[in-house]
């Protein structure tokens, strides 16, 4: 069985995803290749190399994350001639536009079984989008949804978003949750707290990603000058588009001293050993791998009812959920959190990485979407 992956959106929890993907399908006897973009992100270069060698056939294609015609329909014919000369059993694609590419060069070529992951379709949510573009870009997956064999939701409950959202079939969807390499996390040692500029003896939560709109990084802030949330600290690990604005408002809400933004880290795992909690103050998920890794890291959580963090906390009882989009939600999750004592902190951190152990491996993951290829190979 040949699967070749398409991705262009080369960063976070997609980017994780896919390199384990292709990685531990490698490792289990599939043929893997991957066609991808690393404009968004350079680094993911690494990736690349790192792939090569664990037997993953990697095609650099300079896909753009926005909509330029011309420059997509030269990707699109790159990538149906690659088609024709690799003829996989299976096209999966990742994320919007490589899911447009990808899939729109197997249909036109008749080559591979189609299997589509949105990792969440952003359109189906109000504050990143205007109403014309959301039309839009549902017009477009409608179509592609009607010559999709299968859709992979990343968490139970993205799953029924997917339903919900009324253009994708029942049957066609499937549910592969993301999983992790839980040694990386649970073998972390921490850094000191003056390391990451953090008194001692404070209470501190640590809210980890990309800093844009979906990720609610603006609600953490918000939610940490509530009343009863005076002694708590907040580390912020993350770069992106919100960065300035996120550093204004903690002026502007006096949190200067206590918010500790640390930029893009690649010792998260040390971080989340570091810490108390994570805050998941996030508007829409698919399944958070964030969250994952700090039940890994044996931490308890803070996190909003978005897709997959919903079901993951509700099933390992690690933490608590609020409201999204709610500052006072927030704010009451993480008084009612941190009025526990050290033990009942610590069990809840236990329960969480006996839940990731159970069911939220990189190799869990990697039998579930085997399962899904042999149904259409």
């Amino acid at each position: 069985m040949h699967v070749l992956h398409v991705i262009e959106a080369c960063i976070g929890g997609t980017r994780r995803h896919v390199v384990d993907a292709c990685s531990g399908l490698a490792r289990s006897g599939v043929r893997t290749t991957l066609v991808c973009s690393a404009l968004r992100e350079p680094a993911f270069r690494d990736d690349m190399r790192a792939l090569s060698r664990e037997g993953v056939e990697v095609h650099e294609l300079a896909m753009l994350r926005a909509i330029r015609p011309s420059t997509d329909a030269a990707h699109l014919f790159a990538l149906r001639k690659l088609l024709r000369e690799l003829r996989p059993d299976v096209v999966h694609t990742h994320s919007s536009k490589a899911g447009v590419l990808g899939r729109a060069a197997s249909i036109s070529t008749g080559i591979g079984a189609r299997v589509h992951t949105p990792h969440t379709f952003a359109f189906l949510f109000g504050a990143m989008f205007g109403g014309a573009s959301r039309a839009l870009f549902r017009a477009i997956e409608k179509e592609l949804a009607r010559k999709t064999e299968r859709f992979v939701a990343v968490s139970a409950d993205e799953a029924r978003t997917f339903e919900a959202a009324g253009f994708i079939a029942r049957d066609k969807i499937r549910v592969v949750p993301n999983g992790i390499v839980p040694e990386r996390w649970t073998t972390a040692e921490p850094l000191a707290r003056a390391e990451l500029g953090l008194p001692e003896q404070v209470p501190c939560a640590a809210v980890v990603g990309l800093l844009n709109v979906a990720k609610g990084q603006d609600l953490a802030l918000r939610a940490l000058a509530e009343s009863g949330l005076e002694r708590l600290h907040l580390v912020v690990v993350g770069h992106g588009e919100t960065a300035g604005s996120l550093e204004s408002l903690a002026r502007e809400l006096g949190l200067r001293e206590r918010v500790h933004f640390l930029g893009w880290r690649d010792d998260v795992q040390r971080i989340l050993k570091s810490v108390d909690a994570l805050l998941l103050p996030s508007r829409w998920e698919g399944m958070p791998y964030v969250v994952l890794e700090a039940m890994a890291a044996g931490r308890p959580i803070v996190a909003t009812r978005v897709d997959g963090a919903r079901a993951v906390l509700e099933e390992a009882r690690c933490g608590e959920l609020c409201e999204i989009d709610s500052v006072p939600a927030l704010a009451a999750g993480l008084r009612a959190l941190f009025a526990r004592e050290p033990a009942q902190l610590r069990e809840l951190g236990e329960r969480g990485r006996r839940a990731v152990l159970e069911h939220y491996t990189a190799e869990h993951m990697v039998r579930g979407l085997r399962t899904v290829y042999e149904e259409l190979a």
